[in-house]
């Protein structure tokens, strides 16, 4: 059986494509003792509430219909966001050379949060320039790797 993501995942696609976005990230969690499925879109030049819209409503009667998922859960279209996490090589691939925030499950050099350029990505390992040093995270090492962006 597959997961539920992946597919939320395939039952979006044609609708983020016709509202002229990608799809980002697929999220089904339970926060609060309730369940939430999260779909993340994005487009060159930034996502609307337009664009949500153009998404939501279609998925959401696409997802009446096929009815993927057991239960009740509270259903959610959003832009990925500046600070938006990197989860597939796709997205580290795409952000080459981006400012990056890495957070540690246990600190390094007394710190949890590191921040740096992406230089590399392989297999889960991260590789950032801290200062025209290279450093790299192990996959085990790492809690989440984002965007950080300065405002």
């Amino acid at each position: 059986m597959a997961k539920v993501t992946d597919t939320v995942a395939a039952l979006a696609a044609p609708f983020v494509e016709a509202a002229g976005c990608s799809l980002w990230d697929v999220e089904y969690v339970k926060e609060a003792g309730e369940w939430f499925l999260r779909v993340y879109i994005d487009k060159e030049g930034g996502v609307s509430i337009d664009d949500c819209e153009a998404v939501s409503r279609p998925l959401s009667d696409k997802l009446d219909e096929t009815d993927p998922i057991e239960g009740s859960y509270t259903f959610e279209v959003s832009s990925a966001g500046a600070d938006r996490p990197l989860k597939k090589p796709e997205h580290y691939a795409q952000f080459q050379g981006a400012e990056v925030e890495v957070k540690l499950y246990r600190p390094r050099d007394g710190q949890k949060n590191v921040v740096g350029l992406l230089t590399a990505y392989q297999d889960g390992d991260v590789t950032l320039d801290m200062k025209g040093t290279p450093v790299t995270f192990e996959k085990k090492e790492i809690a989440l790797v984002r965007l950080y962006p300065r405002f």
